[in-house]
């Protein structure tokens, strides 16, 4: 999901959750002419590793074929590395499949800028009108057109074991203050508070975006990226401050830098730490999952980033969208491209989160379904937010993406200065201007 452009998404969410519904039209063209038509699409979701996913885009486009008489979809799947690379080289000799899967900002740049994906603005404005979560599909925008219909949302929050906190009289924190007195306390009796790996970067970045939006405010890091402002404002060096901070005070796991997210994750979900800051794309671990203990279900709670020092909306988000759907710009089946993947996002929202435990881009109808409770409590979050910053690397170049990623991991570990730690940022951001 990490793909890097300096692109620059601020997401206001104010609309409710409702249930999008209707279909796309049937292919006129094709049954009246009597001529079949076939699109290739491709996707990353392999039966091994994503059956539940998997099994979705079958019954969908199942389904899309019985609506849409002499159109066939014919399908080819990949696993998300594979798939990345063969997007790449299927771009290069101009046979990208009719419909795929994208990322939002770095990754689709080069895509538009090469005419390879076809600007979807029609289908906004028509079948999809008001179908997605505010900002979500203005991720997949260059230039003022849209290329990318997003399929999934995703927002960090800090989940927490619910035992462990009761074992020690501790609740979930609403202030910054209230945080370090449960970091201090667990550390008092032998419990690691955080679960971290940061050998893969991202993960200790949502820890300094988090720091960054309570203590400056929603704009200053993105201001900070799209050069409107600076990487060393006052406020972001305190962040940076309060990382260092927080690495004093033993808040996280032993080893965390040498740690790989998936490591970490076990470590939280093994009860060896407390707490653990991801993305909801984590929500099924703590829900649905059957292979996870329902004990240990029952005991993760989350909890909103507390304010800082009285500073900072509990409700703005560090987060974004996660895959989306294209259209070659050189299909010949464009439209029947285009009545797929428009049919596709429509079918895709309720079945993504009553299935495989996804939260859609799309709106969806809370009531309607028969959720979880942390579903519920996430998608109620989403519509009283007031911001989603999307992720720092994800805003920035590559090149400007491995310096942040790289004085993440350095901040962590202490090898350099909070001043430093902005000053290489403010200094990777300016050669680019």
């Amino acid at each position: 999901m990490r793909n890097k452009k300096a692109v620059t998404t601020m997401f206001i969410i104010f609309a409710s959750l409702l249930l999008v519904t209707g279909c796309a039209g049937t292919d006129e063209n094709a049954s009246e002419s009597g001529d079949d038509k076939t699109i290739e699409f491709m996707h990353l979701w392999p039966e091994g590793s994503s059956k539940l996913h998997y099994d979705i885009v079958n019954g969908i486009i199942e389904d899309f074929e019985s609506e849409n008489p002499g159109v066939t979809v014919e399908l080819e799947v990949l696993s998300n590395e594979q798939y990345k690379d063969k997007l790449k080289v299927l771009s290069t000799s101009n046979e990208l499949p009719d419909v795929g899967m994208t990322w939002a900002a770095g990754f689709l740049e080069p895509y538009v800028s090469g005419d390879k994906f076809a600007p979807l603005d029609d289908l906004l404005e028509g079948d999809l009108k008001d179908s997605f979560v505010s900002g979500t599909a203005e991720a997949y925008e260059i230039d003022g057109s849209t290329y990318g219909l997003p399929l999934e949302l995703n927002i960090a929050t800090v989940f927490y074991n619910k035992a462990i906190f009761e074992e020690y009289g501790l609740e979930a924190p609403e202030t910054y203050e209230e945080f370090e007195n449960v970091v201090k306390t667990l550390n008092e009796n032998g419990v690691a508070p955080i679960a971290l790996g940061n050998k893969d970067r991202w993960t200790g970045s949502l820890w300094y975006m988090y720091l960054a939006d309570r203590i400056g405010g929603a704009d200053v890091l993105t201001s900070a990226i799209n050069r409107s402002g600076s990487f060393e404002d006052p406020a972001l060096v305190s962040a940076a401050e309060e990382v260092q901070n927080l690495v004093g005070m033993d808040a996280f796991v032993k080893g965390f830098n040498g740690l790989s997210d998936q490591e970490a994750k076990s470590m939280f979900m093994n009860e060896q730490a407390a707490m653990y800051l991801i993305a909801t794309w984590d929500l099924p671990n703590y829900t649905t999952n059957e292979d996870v203990p329902q004990e240990f279900r029952d005991s993760v709670g989350y909890f909103n980033f507390p304010t800082v020092d009285g500073k900072g909306d509990t409700n703005s988000f560090v987060g974004g969208p996660g895959v989306g759907l294209f259209v070659a710009e050189d299909s010949d089946v464009k439209e029947e491209a285009k009545e797929f993947a428009s049919y596709f996002v429509q079918q895709w929202g309720e079945k993504s989160v009553s299935v495989a435990g996804v939260i859609p881009a799309t709106k969806v109808d809370v009531e309607s379904l028969d959720l979880p409770q942390m579903y519920v409590d996430v998608l109620e979050d989403l519509n009283n937010a007031s911001n989603i910053t999307l992720f720092a690397d994800v805003q920035m170049s590559a090149d400007v993406a491995q310096v942040h990623l790289d004085m993440i991991q350095a901040l962590f570990g202490g090898s350099v200065t909070p001043e430093e730690f902005a000053k290489e940022h403010e200094n990777a951001l300016s050669e680019e201007e």
